[in-house]
C-alpha cells in the first residue's frame, strides 16, 4: 500500500469519527482530539484482548464507514453540520502544521529514550500485532501504559513504518489537542486574541526545547491533552452528560499515556468538581447528583488504568517504574538523611536559579498576568480574574515541585537524583500547561476590553476612537508576526538538529544497515 493511499484511508476514518462526535454535540474545536482519544480507547480494548491488528482495521474502517454515511446523508440534507466559518487561526494551524509535519517526516529519531522504550514499543506492536509479554525482553519499561504507542501504531499501520511516520503520528495528536485551545476564545473573529493563542502555542515549544517535536517522548503530550480536557470542561459546563463523558474519555487516555499523568488528572478532577458545584442552580438534589456525576466520571476514567495495572502485575514479575508503595518504601529506607538533604539542597538551588528555563517561564507567566491585571484594574477600572489566575498557577507550580521532588527521592537512584536528571524536561510539562491556562484567561480578559461587546456588531468601525483602532491593528500585526516567526523558528530548529545529528550512532547504524 502506498503512503498516500494509506494516509487517505486513515484521514477519512478520522473524519468519520470527527463528524459523528460533532453530531453528538462535541465542539468542532474539540472534536479532532476527542476522535483520536476515542480511537485510542477502542484500540486499547482490542490490544488488551490480543486482537490489536484486527482492532486497527475495525477502528479505521468503522471511521471510513461513518464518513461515507454522513456524506450520503448530507446529499439528502439530513444531519448536516453547521459551518463554523474560516478564521485566521485556521490558516495558521493548517499552513504551519503542514510545514511542521513535512519536516518531521524527514526527521530521524536520535534521543536515547526513543530506543529505550517509546519507538521500540511502537515497532514491537507494528510487527507483532500485540502488546509485549513476559518473554519479550526487548521491552524493559513494561509498566509504561501504551496510549500514544497505540495511536502511532494505528497510523504507521497504514502509511508504513519509519521514524518520520511515527513522529508525524504523534504530531497529529499534539496538533489536534492544540486546536482545542481556540474553543476558549470568546469571539473567534478577533484577530488579536486568535493570534495571541497562536503565539502562545509557538512559545510553548521554547519550553519543550529539551526534546523538541522530533522525539516520541510524551512530556509535551501530557500538558497539551490536559489543556484540551480543561477547555472542554469549560465549554460543556452547562451540558452535564457531554461534560461527564468528556472527562471520562480524557482521564482514561491521560492515565494511559504515562504513570506521571496522575498530577494532571488531579487538576482535571478538581476543575471538574468545581464546575459541577458552581455551574448549576442549587437544589437539594444536587447534594446527590454532584457526587454521583463526579464519582461515575472519574471512576470510568480510572478503570482502563486499573485494567493496565492488573495486566502488568499478572504478566510481568519485575517491571521498571511500576507504581508500588513497597518499592517506594524500600527506596526511601535505602537513602540516608544526608543524601536526602543533598538532593533537597540541589533541588532548591535549581528552582531559584535564573539560569533555569522553567524558572524563567514561571516568572514570565506571573509578570504578564499581574501586569495585565494591574492595567485593567487600575487604569480601566474593571475587575478581572488575572491576579487570582496567577496565584492559582503558582499553587500548581508549588504542588508540582513537591511531586517532582518526591519522584527524585522515591523512584530515582541517588546517582541520578543528585544530578536532578531530567529536571527541565519534567518541569516543562507544567510550565507549558500553565502557560496555556494563563493565555486563555488573558485573551478572554482582553476580549472584554473591546469597545463593542456585541459580537454581531463588531466590524472595522467598532472601536472607541481612531487611536484605539490603530493600537489594535499594530498589536495584531506584531502578535501575528511573532506567532509565525516563533513557529518557523521551531521548524528551522528541528531541521538544524537533524543536520547536527547526521553522525550520531542511530544514523550511522541506519546507513550501515542499508549497505
Amino acid at each position: 500500500m502506498s503512503v498516500w493511499l494509506g494516509f487517505a484511508i486513515y484521514a477519512i476514518g478520522l473524519l468519520g469519527y470527527n463528524g459523528t462526535l460533532r453530531r453528538l454535540g462535541v465542539s468542532p474545536y474539540l472534536a479532532w482530539i476527542t476522535a483520536m482519544l476515542v480511537q485510542i480507547l477502542i484500540l486499547y480494548g482490542f490490544a488488551m484482548t490480543g486482537w490489536l491488528t484486527l482492532g486497527i482495521q475495525v477502528v479505521t474502517y468503522l471511521g471510513v464507514g461513518l464518513a461515507g454515511l454522513w456524506l450520503v446523508m448530507s446529499f439528502f440534507r439530513k444531519a448536516q453540520l453547521r459551518f463554523e466559518g474560516i478564521h485566521l487561526f485556521d490558516f495558521w494551524m493548517i499552513g504551519l502544521g503542514i510545514v511542521t509535519g513535512h519536516t518531521l517526516w524527514q526527521s530521524p529519531l536520535v534521543h536515547y529514550d526513543n530506543f529505550s522504550h517509546w519507538a521500540v514499543m511502537v515497532k514491537f506492536m507494528v510487527f507483532t500485532g500485540r502488546l509485549p509479554g513476559a518473554s519479550d525482553h526487548l521491552i524493559s519499561f513494561t509498566s509504561y501504559p501504551p496510549a500514544t504507542a497505540l495511536f502511532i501504531t494505528q497510523f504507521v499501520h497504514w502509511v508504513g513504518f519509519s521514524d518520520g511516520a511515527m513522529l508525524v503520528a504523534q504530531f497529529i495528536l499534539i496538533w489536534g489537542a492544540a486546536y482545542a485551545l481556540f474553543a476558549g476564545l470568546r469571539d473567534r473573529s478577533r484577530a488579536l486574541t486568535s493570534f495571541a493563542l497562536c503565539f502562545t502555542l509557538a512559545i510553548s515549544f521554547v519550553f519543550n526545547v529539551a526534546i523538541r517535536l522530533n522525539n516520541l517522548l510524551v512530556d509535551y503530550v501530557l500538558p497539551i491533552v490536559t489543556i484540551a480536557a480543561l477547555v472542554g470542561i469549560f465549554v460543556y459546563r452547562k451540558r452535564p452528560i457531554l461534560l461527564c463523558a468528556h472527562v471520562a474519555i480524557f482521564v482514561s487516555v491521560l492515565l494511559l499515556v504515562k504513570n506521571s499523568a496522575t498530577f494532571f488528572v488531579i487538576m482535571i478532577g478538581a476543575y471538574f468538581l468545581y464546575t459541577l458545584i458552581t455551574n448549576h442552580h442549587w437544589h437539594w438534589r444536587r447534594l446527590i447528583t454532584v457526587p454521583i456525576q463526579f464519582a461515575a466520571s472519574i471512576g470510568a476514567g480510572v478503570l482502563p488504568f486499573v485494567w493496565w495495572q492488573w495486566h502488568v502485575k499478572q504478566t510481568f514479575t519485575v517491571s521498571k517504574h511500576q507504581i508500588s508503595t513497597q518499592a517506594y518504601a524500600k527506596q526511601l529506607s535505602g537513602e540516608s538523611q544526608q543524601a536526602l538533604l543533598k538532593i533537597g539542597h540541589k533541588f532548591l538551588n535549581q528552582i531559584f536559579s535564573l539560569n533555569s528555563l522553567s524558572t524563567k517561564g514561571i516568572l514570565l507567566i506571573n509578570v504578564v498576568l499581574i501586569v495585565t491585571w494591574a492595567f485593567v484594574r487600575l487604569r480601566q477600572h474593571q475587575r478581572n480574574n488575572l491576579l487570582a489566575t496567577a496565584i492559582l498557577l503558582d499553587v500548581i507550580f508549588i504542588a508540582y515541585y513537591a511531586s517532582l521532588f518526591g519522584m527524585y527521592i522515591l523512584s530515582m537512584p541517588y546517582a541520578e537524583a543528585i544530578l536532578l536528571d531530567g529536571f527541565e524536561r519534567y518541569m516543562a510539562s507544567t510550565v507549558i500547561l500553565n502557560l496555556f491556562i494563563g493565555a486563555i484567561a488573558l485573551v478572554r480578559v482582553l476580549d472584554r476590553q473591546q469597545f463593542e461587546q456585541n459580537f454581531a456588531k463588531r466590524d472595522t468601525q467598532a472601536f472607541k476612537s481612531a487611536t484605539t483602532k490603530n493600537i489594535y491593528q499594530i498589536a495584531t500585526l506584531v502578535t501575528g508576526f511573532f506567532a509565525i516567526t516563533m513557529m518557523y523558528s521551531e521548524i528551522t530548529g528541528t531541521k538544524f538538529t537533524n543536520e547536527m545529528n547526521h553522525n550520531t550512532l542511530p544514523l550511522q547504524m541506519s546507513r550501515v544497515s542499508k549497505q
